[in-house]
């Protein structure tokens, strides 16, 4: 016998199956459901007690659906079967389907699920825990062999690495997963109120069918979220998957990784905050670090303009004045003074009296002179004034304030 490549054999095979079974008519539960958004095309596997087949619904056939199929959904469906001739597989492409009846599995969901919330476990994912901004310890209730794991710790290192997680080796599918996951939750939660508490407890393994994620739909998992005090997220599944433990929980994530998205700041974002805050505190503080120089300076113009020195220069300016007045009345008394000798000098001896009167003059220049406050002050006397004028002490009155001046400092005094 001559033998057959691989390829002529699923060739051959191809040929006697769909000429065979040009169409089927098939009864099953629905299970690994998936739409695809891009194409429009479903993706499921319809399965009995005992077998399973890969079925594909393409978008023209799907737009025609009445009814939005779920996983553990029974339904009735015609269709003709292919082969795929590079990997050997053979697939239904459902051209019609219905529902006939909802699958054990989705009445039994459907049914705990209305029984819970009669009970008010879902009330506590309506008004959750607070999740802490900044989480230090979490708590990780998953299959240290599952791909969830390596994805949040990933994801994890990736937006915040500060935090501490603590991995719990938890069963996440089977008859014992339920009790597993339920013990790990009452274990996790019991450090609640010690230095050991952890601040998150997240629930989470990979995507699968219903039977792989029912673990998660059991009652005694429900109890033990509800009975908590710790904030649970549930990450269970795919986005499309929908368990019991998401309408418990505190939180639900739409996979594991979003879970640690959800609940970890992102460092990049804070290092972009905390740069702008830095840029913020150093423009107020130049911006009032030249508003208090500013007034720095005004300050010593102030101080400046009303310094001692610059009130003695004021004061010497005001005597300058006053010598000069004296000068111009002595002046004009001596001229009216010159006048009238002229006038007399008829009748007397003119040299004797204008020596008389020269000497009365020079008196009177003397006893001015004497007068002068400049010269007062430089025999030792001091100046009294107010409000910038000369005062006499006889002139003060018990409680006036006055400055008094010797020609090198001023001093503010108050008469009592």
């Amino acid at each position: 016998m001559t033998p057959l490549s691989v390829s002529a054999l699923n060739t051959q095979i191809k040929s006697l199956i769909e000429t065979t079974f040009l169409q089927v008519s098939l009864e099953g539960e629905i299970s690994n459901f998936t739409l695809h958004s891009s194409s429009g095309h479903l993706y499921f596997s319809l399965k009995d007690e005992k077998s399973v087949i890969s079925c594909v619904m393409f978008r023209g056939n799907a737009k025609s659906l009445d009814f939005t199929p779920q996983n553990g959904e029974k339904v009735l469906l015609k269709g003709t079967l292919t082969v795929y001739i590079p990997r050997g597989s053979y697939q239904i492409i459902a051209q019609e389907m219905r529902p006939s009846g909802q699958g054990e599995l989705a009445q039994k969901y459907e049914a705990l699920k209305k029984s819970l919330e009669k009970k008010g476990y879902f009330a506590k994912s309506l008004n959750p825990k607070p999740f802490p901004a900044f989480p230090k310890k979490i708590a990780l209730l998953t299959s240290l062999n599952g791909a969830a794991l390596q994805d949040m710790l990933r994801v994890a290192n990736t937006r915040w690495n500060l935090v501490h997680f603590v991995v719990f080796d938890t069963l996440v599918q089977g008859e014992e997963a339920k009790h597993k996951i339920a013990q790990n939750i009452a274990y996790a939660d019991s450090f609640y109120g010690s230095k050991e508490a952890f601040d998150i407890i997240v629930l989470s393994r990979g995507g699968g069918s219903m039977e792989d994620l029912w673990a998660f739909n059991e009652e005694i998992v429900a109890e033990a979220i509800f009975h908590a005090r710790t904030p649970i997220i549930s990450a269970v599944g795919h986005e499309i998957d929908f368990v019991i433990s998401d309408f418990v929980a505190d939180m639900r994530a739409p996979t594991p990784s979003a879970c640690m998205e959800m609940i970890l700041p992102d460092k990049k974002e804070w290092l972009i905050r905390l740069d702008d805050l830095a840029q913020a505190l150093d423009f107020a503080f130049g911006k009032r670090l030249k508003k208090a120089s500013e007034a720095l300076s005004d300050l010593r113009l102030i101080y400046e303009s009303i310094s001692y020195e610059t009130k003695l220069k004021n004061h010497t300016k005001q005597l300058e004045l006053q010598k000069e007045l004296l000068n111009n009345a002595i002046n004009a008394r001596l001229k009216e003074k010159s006048q009238n000798l002229a006038l007399l000098s008829q009748g007397f001896n003119l040299d004797m009296i204008f020596k008389q009167k020269k000497l009365i003059l020079e008196s009177l220049r003397q006893a001015l002179l004497l007068q002068n406050p400049q010269n007062k002050i430089k025999a030792g006397y001091a100046q009294i004034s107010r409000k910038g004028a000369i005062t006499p002490l006889q002139d003060l009155h018990i409680g006036d304030e006055f400055e008094l001046c010797d020609g090198k400092l001023e001093a503010k005094a108050k008469l009592i």
